[in-house]
């Protein structure tokens, strides 16, 4: 699969489960789970041949991953529907309140518009829908050369460089 991941395009070797059931086996490999599943399943997970990552969305609440961010290398967030913009206000706290350092990927309905302010969030990498071109997306970062507020990116503001 391929992804954005800080400004390039890369092939990864993570795969999303979307749904999975308490009985259903788990493939090895590099995993992306459903939050809720890893809650409830991490016993049965602790033997698992790859590496784990979670999917929250918006409805999940971020206070509950925050004990366990150090055990992930990378955090999904699920955008459902362009306009839920619900797991923008998740990236900016995992990064700036909890501190999470790993990979924060975008994922569901991502477009090339929205790219440059998930990144301004926190968002360091991205899956692309699969109906658009990736080539296309990875032009978003340089659409705009000013920056009028802080954010979770460090960039500096524009009145800061005055």
């Amino acid at each position: 699969m391929r992804v954005i991941k800080d400004n390039q395009i890369l092939e990864d070797s993570w795969t999303r489960v979307d749904t999975v059931t308490a009985d259903q086996p788990i493939p090895d490999g590099d995993l992306i789970l459903p939050f809720k599943y890893w809650q409830q399943n991490q016993d049965k997970l602790a033997n698992h041949r790859g590496k784990l990552a979670v999917c929250l969305n918006g409805e999940d609440k971020i206070e509950d991953i925050a004990t366990h961010i150090g055990k992930f290398n990378l955090i999904a967030l699920d955008f459902p529907a362009f306009k839920d913009g619900r797991c923008y206000s998740h990236a900016r706290l995992l990064r700036d309140r909890y501190g999470f350092k790993g990979d924060l990927r975008a994922v569901g309905d991502v477009l090339r518009d929205q790219l440059f302010y998930m990144k301004r969030c926190g968002f360091n990498s991205f899956f692309i829908r699969k109906d658009k071109d990736i080539e296309d997306a990875l032009k978003a970062f340089n659409d705009f050369t000013v920056k009028y507020q802080t954010a979770a990116d460090g960039a500096l503001p524009v009145y800061r460089l005055r």
